[in-house]
């Protein structure tokens, strides 16, 4: 159950932390509106479900063939999340986007874009091998492990497509980037915490 809950509260904090496929997302919907924004997010959602294959492949083999680098990588998972939240934390600004090109976008081109800007941003195979390594064990089912990954790809899929629906309508885009700088202190509290309190969590 403490792993349900930490994948769980990783995984939203995460998501909800402004990045590569926020701006790709936020961008298209405001461009091209709603049904472009949602192709995206779901093009996002697939692009994590490739991460979380090539990880849990790799933290598997890190797990029978080293102890010690297996616990390597999950310390240096642990400081990866304490960077992230202080980098949020410290986000001043708002989201900036470039509306610059308004070239079309066919239904197909809108769910590649969020694809391949989910699949070749680095910080996403971080966040996936971070979370993985704090929460998978030599004990974790492999099923439990495709349900952990499974949960991730949903998250980002529900969380743009919110997204999505908020930055094609005038008076919701507004009404969420006046709540974003909030929203950025609580996230990098919350995930600077939990990287703390996991690299001093006794191991599996």
């Amino acid at each position: 159950m403490t792993e349900v809950l930490t994948v769980a509260v990783i995984t939203v904090l995460a998501v909800i932390a402004p990045g590569a496929d926020f701006a790709m997302v936020v961008r298209n919907s405001y461009l091209h509106g709603r049904r472009t924004g949602l192709l995206g997010a779901l093009g996002v959602a697939a692009g994590v479900l490739v991460h979380v294959t090539y990880t849990m492949l790799g933290v598997g083999l890190l797990i029978a063939s080293s102890a010690f680098l297996f616990t390597v990588v999950k310390l240096v998972g642990a400081a990866y999340l304490v960077y992230i939240g202080v980098r949020t934390f410290r986000t001043r600004g708002e989201v900036t986007v470039d509306l610059g090109n308004r070239t079309e976008l066919t239904p197909f081109a809108a769910l590649r874009t969020g694809f391949l800007t989910n699949v070749l941003n680095p910080k996403t195979t971080l966040f996936v091998v971070s979370t993985f390594a704090q929460v998978v064990g030599p004990g974790t089912p492999v099923l439990q492990q495709a349900g952990y990954g499974l949960f991730m790809s949903l998250a980002h899929l529900l969380w743009f497509g919110v997204v999505a629906v908020f930055f094609s309508h005038d008076r919701m885009r507004t009404l969420m980037l006046r709540g974003q700088r909030v929203l950025n202190k609580v996230i990098g509290s919350v995930l600077a915490g939990l990287g703390v309190s996991l690299a001093f969590a006794p191991s599996h």
